[in-house]
């Protein structure tokens, strides 16, 4: 049974550009228990997460493999919260069919994935999905700038991808508001920023005072021990101030 959104604001969910000021919530669904999906979608929906975030690792692009094909489809077909698909594998222009993205859904690749971006994000923004191109932490903000018409948004990897629980790059908060001031003086003040790894409500506070947009939740923040995962999603917001 689908999981209907509730609460969502006008323009959030794959419609609309930047929303200044009001951040977006995308728990991860790497870290979600898989016995408990149905109850945890729905917490999901009632505490108006905006994303599902899905992490696809191929195991050469990133040591750990996670969240295939079949996956992605049971997931559209359980809840109607639109996908944050993150594409963590090697030559991505040879996936992207795989997982049959839906419009408004965004489709992240990462940079380092392939030498033809341009060629990949075309393709998803030719379905109707959202473009993002996502950096590793040592990758520098410049590589966005001859994809800027791309994209819609980039990722901010703050961690280096594979795996959860791990700690915080602090270099990557200053990348972070690097990158605003970038967008911004580029004339793209529309291009989200989204923000994963060990986004705890500390550090997502001074993620957001960087400029960040898209939260990407995971055991930092709502997957805990003994608190309800709808819960912690409505706590991180308030915290947020938004």
């Amino acid at each position: 049974m689908k999981r209907p959104r509730e609460g969502r604001d006008a323009g959030v969910g794959g419609v609309g550009g930047r929303a200044a000021g009001r951040i977006q919530l995308a728990p991860s669904m790497m870290c979600a228990d898989i016995s408990r999906i149905s109850e945890t979608l729905d917490a999901f929906a009632r505490s108006g997460a905006d994303w599902l975030h899905v992490d696809v690792m191929d195991g050469a692009f990133v040591p750990n493999i996670q969240l295939g094909v079949d996956y992605v489809k049971q997931l559209r077909g359980l809840s109607d919260i639109p996908l944050d698909l993150h594409l963590m594998v090697h030559e991505p222009g040879d996936k992207v069919d795989w997982f049959d993205p839906q419009p408004g859904e965004y489709v992240s690749i990462h940079y380092e994935a392939t030498p033809h971006p341009q060629r990949v994000l075309d393709t998803i923004r030719n379905k109707g999905a959202r473009p993002m191109i996502a950096l590793n932490p040592a990758t520098p903000i410049a590589s966005v700038g001859y994809l800027l018409g791309d994209i819609d948004a980039v990722l901010i990897m703050t961690v280096n991808p594979g795996y959860a629980g791990q700690s915080l790059i602090p270099s990557t908060l200053g990348k972070i508001a690097e990158l605003r001031a970038y967008l911004d003086e580029h004339g793209k003040p529309d291009i989200e920023i989204e923000v994963d790894g060990n986004v705890s409500v500390a550090n997502g506070l001074k993620m957001k005072e960087a400029g960040a947009d898209i939260f990407v939740l995971g055991s930092s923040a709502i997957f805990k021990d003994g608190v309800s995962v709808g819960d912690a999603l409505s706590d991180f917001r308030a915290a947020m101030g938004r």
